[in-house]
């Protein structure tokens, strides 16, 4: 890092700092925080999911504890309510923690519970984007894509009227919206999703009214 400004050293101003420790906001901060986070939590027999790098899941006998890392925020989530203490405990002794308790926000699904299940939500983050989108007076379809709706490239606009009025509609900007939803709890969707994908270049009508149709 180079010297602050205000504190260079006259005898050494080619020189620069060596960083012991990392500093929050720089770059390479949040890997170093990962790479320290990660050796800790290794070494209480916590094992990393080869396909989502920031979930860990440690098992002893039939108790099973599940950690997921969101930057610096934790879940814990275990079937031994006596488990997690412990790990809390652990963690305690080699970060400065709070524990906040049950957790009704966890990124940006919501978490809901009942007495024998608990799941995953986003229809506050939905609820956002028809209003942002400007399509809460759109008709509701009872399935995310109509049977015998056949998209194909000769629906794209044919006249200047036609391309500049869709040129006013975030046809992609509501795609990429469709995809995390549908990357996080909406499975369902990935057929209408990958449909209406194809036609970003050149979207015409018809493909709005059945990316509208997706999102309600």
């Amino acid at each position: 890092m180079i010297q602050p400004e205000g504190f260079v050293s006259k005898e050494s101003s080619d020189k620069v700092c060596r960083l012991l420790r990392s500093i929050y906001g720089l770059k390479q901060a949040f890997r170093s925080w990962n790479i320290r986070f990660d050796e800790v939590i290794r070494s209480y027999d916590f094992v990393k999911n080869e396909d989502e790098p920031c979930v860990y899941r440690k098992v002893s006998g039939s108790a099973i504890t599940f950690l997921v890392l969101y930057v610096d925020d934790i879940l814990i989530i275990g079937n031994d309510v006596g488990m997690l203490p412990t790990v809390k405990a652990c963690l305690s002794r080699n970060f400065s923690m709070k524990d906040l308790g049950e957790a009704p926000i966890f990124g940006d699904p919501d978490l809901y519970r009942s007495k024998r299940m608990s799941g995953l939500s986003q229809s506050r983050h939905i609820d956002s984007i028809v209003k942002r989108f400007d399509i809460e007076n759109s008709k509701r379809g009872l399935i995310p894509m109509r049977y015998g709706i056949l998209l194909s490239r000769s629906m794209s606009p044919k006249t200047p009227e036609e391309r500049a009025d869709m040129d006013k509609i975030p046809y992609a900007s509501a795609i990429g919206s469709i995809m995390f939803i549908m990357l996080c709890t909406k499975p369902d969707i990935a057929h209408a999703l990958s449909v209406t994908s194809m036609f970003q270049a050149d979207p015409g009508l018809e493909y709005w009214k059945v990316v509208k149709c997706i999102h309600k």
